[in-house]
């Protein structure tokens, strides 16, 4: 049971700095290292998920890190997603499970190679009046601000891209139901990108939601008989205190480097995971 502690300490910590759920890492480790079936392995990443972002988002909370309005809207679409992921999950073939998580891992690796050139860049965006009056009117007022340890200094943000925003979080949420991540790495990506949100911000903001959309398929998981109650208890003992000790260093941390090690990480694991899924399914011996 210690071995599993570990990993999920190393899971909860990565993720919560990253703004994960810390599932890239556990689903992988727990099949190739573990030799933990893959849909069990995917009912208890979403239990690990649950737990990072409780504890996780109240010190992002606390910061004013967390652009509650803008994650609202997001989980309308996550949450949906979710739930058609799940029941994709319970009928799809393990090889086929194998290769999309890997396909996955490859999308992450590039977003975060990708967010250490934005986070190089971030500054404060004057955006197009347009843009600037419908930001400011009624439900859609997601623009916010926040102070970064680093910089020393406070950050003023507008929100754009709605609709890219929406249409990504609901694949997210397709990836969390169906891989057993909690979508954090497609839901930064979405954020930090297409809707021109501070990194920082994206990472608590995809924190908070990530924890809504694994709880969606963890009750379907549960209900199925899938999740292995035996390891669930250090599972979420492990990823509540690395998602802890993650949250206090984050905003104090330049994302840069640790962004590539992670990149190169999950590059490594999705390697791990396309030759598992060939061989699974024939193509490799």
């Amino acid at each position: 049971m210690f071995e599993y502690l570990i990993m999920a300490i190393f899971a909860g910590f990565i993720g919560s700095i990253m703004g994960l759920g810390g599932g890239v890492i556990m689903v992988p480790t727990l099949t190739s290292i573990f030799n933990i079936p893959i849909h069990k392995a995917i009912a208890l990443s979403i239990m690990g998920v649950v737990a990072t972002s409780v504890s996780g988002s109240s010190k992002y909370f606390e910061r004013k890190l967390t652009n509650i309005r803008l994650a609202m809207y997001l989980e309308t679409a996550t949450t949906v997603g979710a739930l058609s992921g799940a029941l994709l999950a319970l009928i799809m073939r393990e090889g086929s499970l194998y290769l999309i998580f890997a396909v996955f891992a490859f999308y992450v690796c590039i977003a975060q190679l990708h967010s250490i050139r934005n986070e190089e860049k971030e500054r404060v965006v004057i955006y197009e009046a347009h843009v600037r009056r419908v930001t400011n009117k009624g439900f859609f007022n997601f623009s916010g601000e926040y102070y970064d340890e680093y910089k020393e200094t406070n950050v003023k943000y507008e929100v754009c891209g709605y609709l890219k925003g929406w249409l990504i979080s609901m694949f997210a949420g397709v990836g969390s139901g169906l891989l057993g991540i909690g979508g954090g790495f497609i839901k930064v990506s979405a954020i930090n990108i297409f809707m021109k949100v501070p990194l920082k911000v994206a990472i608590a903001t995809s924190k908070f939601m990530i924890g809504v959309t694994a709880a969606t398929s963890a009750v379907l998981y549960y209900v199925c008989g899938v999740v292995d109650l035996g390891l669930v208890a250090p599972i979420v003992v492990g990823t509540t205190i690395g998602s802890y000790i993650g949250t206090l260093v984050m905003n104090r941390l330049k994302s840069r480097w640790l962004a590539l090690a992670f990149a190169m990480l999950v590059a490594y694991l999705g390697l791990n995971m396309l030759f598992k899924g060939l061989r699974i399914i024939g193509v490799m011996i």
